[in-house]
């Protein structure tokens, strides 16, 4: 693995400063107050290492592996969690981005296929779920994890989401030198933003770590209803302050945690919610990007 030093300043280079209150106003196709995207993230836990987190601690403090408990944990998601995902979207009409493992085109390739046949958004989200400072050759896993896409779906993904959304001094680099086009590790803004790489520009997409059921769920252990209540805030002000200027929200979803039967229904709610609404466009990364595009905004205005 090789890297830069950490310098702030490359850091701050990649985009320029742009306060929201004034930038030139974009308009949605049908002059819409907000975006809402949904992701739904799958992942490869491999029962060989570590999990990449943990529902219950390792007993007497002593880990232990295989880690059964905590990887049937993760297990259950694509086994059902996934399939309530499928039934949620599919009957509101929704079509999801789909943030995937390179890896588990393969490993899990029955959730995969439905998702591609569904007409989700692939994204990709490292070839297996671990740091991108912890592997060892960034540039082959990104190749790996597109040509694994790729295989399955007929076309490479457009869109990343790293592994805990972590990423290097050279990760946005790589990610544009090998074509991916909008990525979704900096959350940092409620508009997309043009940012700079040395192979040109690759926008970033409006994630969010607050509308996300690892961070409610699994970090903050909040009571099952958070998504609905803390989902509706934000869709409230941003749809208020989406008279002026656009937003976008982002939805971010794992199997494992809100696909539990005793979450399910709070995101069918919060859904429920957001269409209940007029002015909502809801679109995939994809989609965000190709409207982002035809807005025709200079990179100075970014």
């Amino acid at each position: 693995m090789t890297d830069r030093s950490i310098d702030p300043n490359i850091i701050r280079q990649r985009l320029d400063d742009s306060p929201i209150v004034n930038r030139p106003k974009l308009r949605l196709p049908n002059g819409e107050r907000v975006v809402v995207w949904t992701i739904v993230n799958v992942e490869n836990w491999s029962p060989e290492g570590p999990m990449p987190r943990a529902v219950l601690p390792p007993p007497m403090g002593q880990p232990l592996l295989p880690d059964i408990p905590n990887w049937a944990w993760h297990e259950y998601g694509m086994r059902v969690g996934f399939w309530r995902f499928m039934e949620v979207l599919e009957k509101r009409g929704l079509r999801a981005s789909f943030a995937v493992n390179g890896s588990a085109c393969e490993v899990y390739e029955a959730a995969c296929r439905a998702a591609h046949d569904a007409g989700w958004d692939f994204i990709g989200h490292g070839f297996v779920q671990r740091p991108m400072h912890r592997v060892d050759d960034q540039a082959q896993a990104i190749r790996q994890t597109m040509a694994a896409i790729e295989a399955l779906t007929g076309a490479p993904p457009r869109g990343w989401e790293s592994p805990g959304l972590t990423e290097t001094m050279e990760t946005l680099d790589l990610l544009a030198a090998e074509g991916i086009e909008y990525v979704c590790d900096w959350c940092m803004d409620d508009q997309p933003v043009t940012m700079h790489t040395t192979s040109g520009p690759i926008v970033s997409v409006p994630y969010t770590v607050e509308i996300n059921d690892v961070v409610m769920t699994a970090l903050q252990g909040h009571r099952s209803d958070e998504i609905y209540r803390r989902g509706v805030d934000q869709f409230d002000r941003l749809y208020l302050e989406g008279v002026d200027q656009p937003r976008v929200m982002a939805i971010s979803i794992h199997p494992y945690l809100t696909g539990a039967p005793h979450r399910i229904k709070y995101l069918e709610m919060l859904y429920d919610y957001i269409l209940g609404h007029d002015s909502v466009a809801m679109m995939t990364g994809a989609e965000i990007l190709d409207w982002f595009r035809l807005q025709g905004r200079p990179m100075d205005q970014q």
